[in-house]
């Protein structure tokens, strides 16, 4: 159990500051541990909504330990998985398209009375004639799906949108839909899930829980921030975690002036390419260096020796220069950023707690009850259909010996909201509308 005398004070006016209620370090320290914030005497209210809104599931495969497990299991078993407090969300059914292997989802489903469907449309629909559910989460991840020859596993995510959309066309009802990590994970794929959510005008949300998850370290970066310069790190699968080291990286450069306009080129370099690139100014050596500073090492921690490093490079519409770098040597995701007028770059890491029971997800799944109670997505969709163009074009550039690719399709606006980040999110506040 967590001791809020060992955690650090900040006052009320911070917690405002940073998005968060007067008692919400306390709900927040209360379960996982975190900051605690100063007691104030105005009265909250914690009352749960009277009626608990219900979501339909549709996931690859249920296993412990899988996405569908440190996301559904957090409804049906509190935050913690130990029958304590969780959303206030029910879950109505449930489809795996994976049986075999969900052995453990199954038998929650059946400890739950959650009803295990054989269609995506019986999901959600709950195996009637109209659609009772206030949202549907969509959770490609993991199981067995094949890899393309370009190194995309290819899981159905569009296939899970295509029939789910198909419901909500056939019953005349839409809901707010979630869709775990990248669209696609193919740019086609990625682009029609996306042009269908706005045809049928479904409030749409996506991606992981890198951008709401704890941090190594608390930077101060309100939107419109002077932003010079950023480099990534990434770990891991090139694809599969790649998407994650993008889309940290992306949480954070979207917070600079001007917002979000796109990246209008991709490249993806490696070898003595790669090393030429960093040593002529290609991207920032002090944001690289602040970056691999926060990262965990692991390993020989020498990243020029590092015979499977790979650099994805782009450029934004606005001219500011996109850089992740995928390393063996490290264990983490971070970023360093230059500010201008700033002689010290930032950094920080995302820190990825496993216990009590992959925590980061809580935050995510509390953004998704969010949108799913107020019919809004909480942050913008946009974000992840443009760090999954990337991922993928990114990919394609390695396949041809890393040619610059130019991406018009790319050029994606938007507009960044200031969703704070774990701990910094009161788990257990109402969402009202």
């Amino acid at each position: 159990m967590s001791d809020s005398r060992n955690q650090p004070f900040i006052s009320r006016r911070e917690c405002m500051r940073l998005g968060i209620g007067a008692t919400a370090g306390f709900a927040a320290g209360g379960i996982f541990g975190g900051i605690t914030c100063a007691p104030s005497f105005a009265t909250q209210n914690t009352k749960q909504p009277s009626a608990t809104k219900s979501v339909a599931a549709v996931v690859t495969i249920y296993r412990h330990n899988s996405h569908a497990d440190v996301i559904l299991t957090k409804i049906l078993e509190g935050w913690k998985h130990d029958g304590g407090p969780g959303p206030a969300l029910k879950l109505a059914s449930v489809y795996i398209d994976q049986m075999e292997g969900s052995e453990f989802g199954i038998e929650l489903c059946r400890k739950h009375g959650v009803p295990i469907c054989d269609s995506i449309e019986k999901a959600v629909t709950v195996n009637s004639d109209s659609i009772p559910v206030d949202g549907v989460l969509s959770i490609g991840e993991h199981g067995n799906y094949p890899l393309n020859d370009i190194g995309q596993q290819l899981y159905p995510r569009r296939r899970f949108m295509e029939e789910i959309t198909a419901a909500f066309a056939k019953h005349e009802r839409v809901v707010p839909v979630f869709n775990d990590k990248h669209l696609g994970p193919i740019w086609t794929d990625a682009k029609w899930m996306y042009d269908r959510a706005r045809e049928l005008k479904i409030p749409y949300l996506a991606g992981s829980s890198m951008p709401v998850g704890y941090r190594t370290s608390q930077i101060d970066l309100p939107l419109a921030s002077p932003i010079e310069a950023a480099v990534g790190i990434g770990y891991g699968g090139l694809e599969i975690y790649g998407f994650h080291a993008l889309e940290f990286y992306q949480s954070h450069v979207e917070r600079r002036r001007e917002a979000e306009r796109g990246v209008k080129a991709v490249r993806f370099l490696e070898g003595p390419e790669l090393w030429r690139a960093v040593d002529d100014g290609a991207i920032s050596k002090p944001a690289l260096d602040a970056a691999f500073s926060a990262v965990p090492k692991a390993g020989q921690p020498d990243m020029r020796q590092d015979k499977q490093a790979g650099l994805f490079l782009f450029d934004y519409v606005d001219g500011f220069t996109g850089a992740v770098l995928y390393l063996t040597c490290v264990g983490g995701t971070a970023i360093g950023l230059k500010l201008k007028g700033k002689s010290d770059p930032l950094s920080t890491a995302f820190d990825e707690r496993t216990e009590p029971r992959y925590p980061h997800f809580a935050y995510l799944l509390k953004a998704i009850e969010t949108m799913i109670y107020t019919g809004r997505p909480t942050y913008p969709v946009e974000r992840t259909l443009l760090t999954s163009g990337v991922l993928d074009r990114a990919l394609h550039s390695r396949s041809q010996q890393g040619k610059r690719l130019e991406t018009p399709e790319l050029e994606i606006r938007y507009q960044p909201v200031a969703y704070p980040h774990a701990p910094h999110i009161d788990l257990m506040a109402p969402v009202t509308r």
